[in-house]
């Protein structure tokens, strides 16, 4: 399978699977305020890695997304029309936590510095 094509179906699975989010009832994930910021498909289509992002809990959240996979399956089987559904896996992504972290000692750097356009 071209590389291209494995980059829109992981696209496609990540786009599926944020819109899914909307309908689950499942406190866990809604309480934690979940997204799913990427989807990784295995070459064979049968598996799926699942990123995910979230403003409480973790492991909380990742229990209530594991409750949902089935739902979450079923809607990507009926939207995309892959030969096999991947089986879902989620996993914390810790992406935008770096992202601030790196901000802030970006931040510090530049206040750090001594005003030398004078």
């Amino acid at each position: 399978m071209a590389k291209y094509r494995r980059g829109r179906i992981n696209d496609a699975v990540a786009r599926e699977l944020a819109i899914a989010l909307g309908g689950v009832r499942e406190p866990k994930v809604v309480d934690n305020f979940v997204s799913i910021t990427r989807a990784e498909v295995a070459p064979d289509l049968k598996y799926a890695t699942v990123y995910f992002s979230c403003m409480g809990d973790s492991k909380e959240a990742a229990e209530g997304l594991k409750k949902c996979t089935g739902m979450l399956r079923h809607h990507l089987a009926t939207t995309l029309n892959l030969r096999i559904t991947p089986e879902l896996h989620f996993v914390k992504d810790g992406s935008i936590e770096h992202g601030a972290r790196i901000a802030r000692l970006l931040e510090e750097i530049n206040s750090d510095k001594p005003d030398t356009e004078n």
